[in-house]
C-alpha cells in the first residue's frame, strides 16, 4: 500500500483539518424532521428520510441526526459491490464532541495500565510495525431497529447501519507484546478521541485479555486501500471481527489493560441484551438476565430487488443480495417464494473471509402475475441460521430473522 504510506506520511507534517465540514456537523446541514422520523419500510430506500451530500468525506446517507452524526447507508449501496466505498460506509458517533481535526504529527496512541513498558506511539512508528489484513463487516447493535415491533426507543436504523471493508493494521496483541502486560490482566479497554459534554463516562469499550491477544483484533490505519475517513475514525480505529460495531472504538488513542472489571457505563449497564436464544423476549419484558452484547449473528439480504417495487412480469426472475456469517464463514444462502415452506439454493459468490458479506444470486420462477414475496435465509459454518420468526428486546438490538422483500409482477 505505497500510496497509502505516501498520504499518511504527507500528513505527518502538518494538521489535519475538516473545517469544511465543521457547518454541517454543527447542525447546520440538514434539520431533524418535525416530529421525529417515520419508520421505513424494510427496504424502504431514501423515501420519507432526509438525505444529505454535505458531510465531510461522504457522498449521499440517510441522514438520522446531525449531531453527533448518525449517517445511514442506503440499501442500494450494497447491491454495487460486496465491499461498501468508504464515501458511504455508515456513521455512528455517540458524543458531539468529535474530532474534526488532528495533529498527525502530535497524535500518540497510549497503551498504559497493567504493563511492564507503557507506551506512547507515533503515527509513523505504527506504520512501520509488522501488519495484518482482511475484510470484516462492521455493523452497530441497532442495525434494523425500525423494524423492531413493537417499536423501541433509539436511532430508527433501516438496514444500513453497517458496511464492508477490507481492513489493514497492526496486531492489537503485538502492540500489548511490546508493552508488556501483567500475567494477572484480565480486560482491555479503549478509549478515542471524542468526549461528552457533561460529566458522564466516557464512551470506552473493553474485551477479555484472551480475545485481545488473539491475533485478529486489530489497530486499524487503513480502510479499502485509503486512510481512514475523518468520521470513520482517523487516524486508528479498533476493529474486532465477528462482533458487532460498539466495540470498534473509533479514533482510538488509548489502551488500557485492566486487573479486574470494567465498570464503565458503556459496559456494565450499555449495550446489554437478553441471555436467552436470539436475545429475544417477550415485548414488554423489562427484567431478564443480561450480557454485554458481542457476537453478530447470521444475516442476509435481497439488494437488486426493491421491497414494494411493480415489475414487468416474466416467468422467471434474478435475486442477487449480500449475507454474513456473523463471526464464521457462510454455508449457504437459500430463497424461498413460499413463505419458508421450501427453499431454493443460491450460488455463492467469491469467499473473501469468513468476516465479510459474500454475494449470492440465484434465478426463481415467477407462479402467476402479482404479488410476490422473496425471502433469503443465511447458514453460516457452524450452522446457525436466520430464524424466520423476528426477535424482539427493549433495546433493539442484534435483530435476527429471515428478511422478506415484496414485489408485485404485472
Amino acid at each position: 500500500m505505497d500510496r497509502f504510506d505516501a498520504t499518511l506520511a504527507n500528513l505527518l507534517a502538518r494538521r489535519r483539518l475538516l473545517a469544511s465540514g465543521a457547518a454541517a456537523l454543527a447542525g447546520g446541514a440538514i434539520a431533524r424532521a418535525a416530529g421525529g422520523f417515520s419508520r421505513p419500510a424494510p427496504d424502504a430506500g431514501l423515501v420519507g428520510r432526509p438525505v444529505s451530500g454535505s458531510f465531510p468525506q461522504k457522498g449521499a446517507m440517510i441522514v438520522q441526526r446531525n449531531r453527533p452524526p448518525l449517517l445511514e447507508t442506503p440499501m442500494e449501496v450494497f447491491n454495487d459491490n460486496v465491499f461498501t466505498p468508504n464515501d458511504r460506509f455508515f456513521v455512528r458517533w455517540h458524543w458531539a464532541d468529535i474530532p474534526l481535526e488532528v495533529d498527525a504529527a502530535g497524535f500518540r496512541l497510549t497503551i498504559g495500565g497493567a504493563v511492564k513498558r507503557p507506551l506512547a506511539l507515533r503515527l509513523d512508528e505504527l506504520l512501520k510495525m509488522p501488519r495484518i489484513s482482511y475484510a470484516a463487516v462492521n455493523q452497530c447493535s441497532g442495525n434494523s431497529r425500525a423494524l423492531f415491533d413493537p417499536r423501541v426507543p433509539g436511532a430508527q436504523w433501516s438496514h444500513g447501519a453497517m458496511g464492508n471493508a477490507r481492513w489493514e493494521g497492526v496486531a492489537l496483541s503485538h502492540l500489548l507484546e511490546l508493552a508488556g502486560i501483567d500475567p494477572a490482566a484480565t480486560r482491555v479497554r479503549f478509549g478515542g478521541l471524542d468526549k461528552p459534554l457533561t460529566a458522564v463516562d466516557p464512551f470506552k469499550k473493553s474485551l477479555a485479555v484472551d480475545h485481545a491477544m488473539d491475533g485478529e483484533v486489530m489497530v486499524a490505519f487503513a480502510m479499502n486501500g485509503e486512510q481512514l475517513p475523518m468520521l470513520n475514525g482517523f487516524p486508528l480505529r479498533l476493529i474486532v471481527p465477528g462482533w458487532f460495531s460498539t466495540y470498534w472504538v473509533k479514533s482510538l488513542d488509548s489502551i488500557e489493560v485492566l486487573n479486574g472489571p470494567d465498570d464503565n457505563y458503556w459496559m456494565a449497564k450499555a449495550y446489554q441484551v437478553p441471555t436467552t436464544p436470539h436475545a429475544n423476549v417477550v415485548p414488554g419484558t423489562k427484567e431478564f438476565p443480561k450480557a454485554p452484547i458481542s457476537i453478530m449473528p447470521p444475516r442476509s439480504w435481497i439488494t437488486n430487488l426493491k421491497d414494494g417495487a411493480t415489475l414487468p412480469y416474466r416467468p422467471r426472475i434474478g435475486v442477487n443480495g449480500i449475507a454474513l456469517g456473523g463471526d464464521q464463514g457462510i454455508r449457504s444462502v437459500d430463497i424461498s417464494i413460499d413463505g419458508g415452506k421450501s427453499w431454493i439454493a443460491s450460488r455463492l459468490g467469491p469467499d473473501e473471509g469468513r468476516y465479510s458479506f459474500r454475494r449470492f444470486s440465484a434465478v426463481i420462477p415467477v407462479l402467476a402475475h402479482g404479488t410476490m414475496t422473496i425471502m433469503s435465509r443465511c447458514t453460516n459454518e457452524k450452522g446457525e441460521a436466520q430464524p424466520m420468526a423476528p426477535n424482539w428486546n427493549p433495546g433493539g438490538y442484534m435483530r435476527n430473522c429471515v428478511e422478506a422483500c415484496t414485489v408485485r409482477l404485472v
